[in-house]
């Protein structure tokens, strides 16, 4: 009976403290916009962009803002401290140069820390147990390019060991000064992934990185381990389905795993994709809420009481997710019909400065894809898939000219004299010199158009789909294909 009564009052316990990590962040995305540092809202994000947030730290007392050093180009690379509590978390991000939302979300979460209102116990319960060390946009020279590694062309990722570039040093160095309790090393993945074998997006992901070939867990790895089961209970009930966990195999390159075999408590938490966000404002806020929480459950030393074992119920990251399915339709190879389901993806670009973020779509796969999953899907029974047609002349740039260029099968137009851009900014090509051929086929630009009985159907223009009766012009954008190009 005693041994009952212990049992019940544990339960009791644990739901308790459940219950509270869940009212806590239930406020905490009610209140978000009241955190959101609203200077910044691309994902195309610079050091200058950053700048300005991390100066305006230097005039408040409760941080101490200092230089690292610098990048291979010169770009200063921030330490931002806060707290005076035994427990140290260092958190670092950006390390890849085009992953930025844990950035965007540092930014929020130096807001919440200095603000005033209801929530001023967390804070107090934060900023008294726990010593927090920030590294915002550890690569700000692929910041700068929107790319993934450094200005030496190296994955800073996979330097932990040699330790060749300046920025791998910087996080090595502050890493063994503070001897971190807690690291949380925030990346972006391809929104591509899956939480398991399903059509939900790995909207986030987590990993405690191991540390040896063997996997084991030790005393850290299984904190980490309970501080992510925290998260994720959080998280499933904003972004229910959508959480996934990373491989898990071990890197004796990357930094996450030698961290944690460095005997920090190390996190990963890699930001995905979710519906009609872009610009992963939505995610970052999940970032937001993840990581406060986390703090608090470090603070309160809560996470102790989770059993690891509903960490490796997380369903892990798969790759079952496409951009667009085309399903069922028929393509002609050598003079015969195949039905054929056609996978289509889209990679990212921005050019130059411009911070919109445009698209180039391409076939990636063809076949039975009754195993995957798309984003957007459409039925193409009884149509057939041919190469877009190409017009000889330019159009008016409407939406009434643009659909009835599609009803036609024609995608792609000679370019406006004035037009300087690679990317267009409607659903439609553009073309100079001699026009492009397109064709469906794997690997090949996404440009064709369904018909069925003679009738255009739907028109695919650089991987987005418009079906004729009913297309969506707000979204999309068309490419400008050049001569000898």
């Amino acid at each position: 009976m005693r041994n009952f009564y212990l049992l019940f009052l544990l339960a009791f316990f644990m739901t308790d403290m459940a219950n509270g990590q869940s009212d806590f962040s239930k406020k905490l995305f009610d209140n978000y916009d009241a955190y959101l540092e609203k200077s910044i809202a691309h994902q195309y994000l610079k050091r200058e962009d950053i700048a300005p947030v991390i100066e305006a730290l230097k005039n408040n007392k409760l941080f101490e803002v200092s230089k690292l050093g610098e990048s291979v180009e010169g770009r200063e690379i921030n330490l931002i401290k806060c707290g005076s509590g035994p427990t140290s978390v260092l958190l670092w991000s950006q390390m890849h140069g085009d992953e930025p939302t844990a950035t965007m979300a540092l930014m929020d979460i130096f807001n919440f820390l200095m603000a005033d209102d209801k929530l001023n116990p967390v804070r107090q319960t934060i900023l008294e147990n726990t010593t927090l060390y920030f590294v915002p946009m550890l690569n700000p020279d692929g910041a700068e390019r929107f790319e993934r590694r450094n200005a030496l062309d190296l994955d800073l990722n996979r330097d932990a060991l040699r330790l060749q570039s300046p920025e791998a040093n910087i996080l090595k160095d502050i890493r063994d000064e503070i001897d971190a309790d807690f690291g949380f090393n925030l990346h972006d993945q391809s929104t591509l992934y899956s939480a398991g074998v399903s059509a939900n997006q790995a909207s986030i992901s987590f990993l405690a990185p191991a540390y040896n070939w063997e996997k084991e867990v030790n005393e850290s790895r299984g904190n980490a381990m309970k501080v992510i089961v925290q998260m994720n209970d959080v998280l499933q009930k904003y972004i229910p389905g959508k959480v996934g966990k990373y491989n898990d195999t071990f890197e004796p390159r990357a930094f996450g795993d030698n961290i944690q075999k460095w005997g920090t408590s190390t996190i990963l938490i890699e930001t995905g994709g979710y519906p009609n966000d872009v610009e992963k404002q939505f995610l970052r806020k999940m970032n937001f809420i993840g990581i406060i929480t986390s703090l608090k459950s470090i603070a309160e030393k809560s996470y102790q009481n989770e059993n690891i074992d509903d960490y490796y119920a997380i369903p892990d990251n798969k790759r079952y997710l496409f951009d667009l399915i085309i399903r069922n339709a028929q393509i002609e190879f050598y003079d015969k019909m195949y039905t054929m389901d056609i996978g289509i993806n889209r990679r990212r670009q921005h050019e130059g400065d411009n911070k919109d973020t445009q698209y180039s779509g391409y076939i990636a796969e063809f076949g039975d894809m009754s195993t995957f999953y798309g984003y957007d899907e459409f039925d193409a029974s009884g149509m057939t898939a041919q190469p877009g047609k190409i017009a000889q002349k330019p159009e008016k740039l409407k939406e009434a000219s643009i659909k009835s260029l599609h009803k036609k099968g024609i995608i792609a137009m000679p370019k406006p004299v004035d037009y300087e851009r690679s990317f267009t900014q409607f659903p439609i090509n553009f073309y100079t010199g001699e026009a492009p051929e397109f064709k469906v086929r794997l690997g090949a630009s996404a440009n064709f158009y369904l018909e069925e009985n003679g009738k255009v159907k739907a028109a695919v223009v650089n991987g987005f789909l418009y079906p004729v009766e009913n297309a969506n012009f707000d979204k999309g954008n068309g490419l400008v294909f050049k001569a000898n190009e």
